[in-house]
């Protein structure tokens, strides 16, 4: 690849083609280019995923995590492309070898959204018997643990198009990532559920910038490792790390979030049973100027809390 220094460089950056998707991809070709004072482009590569096909099902009874990455994976790996821009939460903990996630640009809400068309503002609003859409396992579960009496049925697709199933009246709400909605100019449309009500996905409101390190010019890493966000990858460390601890799947549903908080690092993870009748919950803490492996080890404590915990199986959802 030629290198920075010497000419101008057009770096293919690899996205899914949701709306979403390319917001993310063309902020990071933006700042590629501002940090290298335009002596490099993005060219954008868009994809249709297989987690973008589909529309009605769990992504557990389509192969699961990894379906919106695979895609964009091989297109790094053969060199359709440069890099690839992930949402953290869809990655899954085991790489395609060779490449690595090299750097976090800076968090955005990491909270999920609560959509009503009738101005509630959260689950616990809700009429008795009400029907919620989701895909998330671990939305779901929350869910049903602060309300079991509600119906949840499986919404999937972009923001778009889960907010038309909503107007089409298949559910009476529905949540969406406050991070996605933000970067879309959307918030207004949901209302934040705290942190304490529901622990995020692991990732949740991080953009991963994945590519083959050893197939990049030094100084085109060097660019793409200066749009790390020091806090961001830290919290990232860690919440991989819970994951991959849990072997994460979409098959369990678990929550894991790191974040800084009156001096400190503050660790929240928990598991629930499908149904949402029982939570397995720890939380865990590191000084302030924690390190990397320090951060991982954070997570991956967690996770070992809590596995030990549930007797060391945890619960899953069927395939069916």
């Amino acid at each position: 690849m030629t290198a920075v220094s010497s000419s101008k460089l057009t770096l293919k950056i690899g996205t899914r083609g949701s709306p979403l998707a390319l917001a993310q991809a063309n902020a990071v070709a933006a700042d590629l280019e501002r940090l290298s004072n335009g002596a490099v482009t993005g060219e954008i590569v868009s994809f249709t995923t297989g987690g973008d096909k589909l529309t009605t099902e769990r992504l557990i009874n389509a192969g699961g995590k990894g379906l919106f990455t695979r895609e964009i994976d091989a297109a790094v790996d053969d060199g359709r492309c440069d890099i690839g821009v992930h949402s953290l939460k869809d990655v899954p903990g085991a790489l395609p070898h060779g490449q690595a996630l090299l750097a976090f640009p800076e968090r955005e809400d990491p909270r999920d959204g609560f959509i009503n068309r009738d101005g509630l503002k959260g689950p616990k609003d809700l009429p008795k018997g009400a029907t919620v859409g989701t895909a998330s396992l671990r939305r779901e579960s929350q869910t049903l643990a602060m309300r079991p009496d509600l119906n949840i049925v499986t919404f999937r697709g972009n923001v778009q198009t889960r907010l038309k199933k909503l107007d089409d009246g298949l559910a009476e709400a529905t949540y969406l990532a406050m991070a996605g909605l933000n970067r879309l100019g959307m918030a207004h449309v949901a209302t934040p559920v705290p942190i304490t009500e529901m622990v995020p996905a692991a990732g949740q409101g991080i953009v991963a910038i994945a590519a083959r390190p050893d197939d990049l010019d030094q100084d085109v890493l060097d660019l793409i490792h200066q749009l790390n966000h020091p806090t961001t990858r830290l919290a990232a460390m860690a919440e991989r790390a819970f994951l991959v601890e849990l072997d994460g799947s979409c098959r369990t549903a678990m929550g894991g979030h790191a974040w800084q908080e009156d001096g400190v690092w503050k660790f929240a993870g928990e598991v629930l049973k499908p149904d949402g009748s029982h939570r397995w919950a720890f939380q865990g803490v590191a000084q302030a100027d924690a390190s990397e492996s320090e951060m991982a080890a954070l997570g991956r404590g967690a996770g070992q809390q809590i596995r030990a915990s549930a007797g060391g199986n945890l619960p899953a959802f069927d395939d069916g």
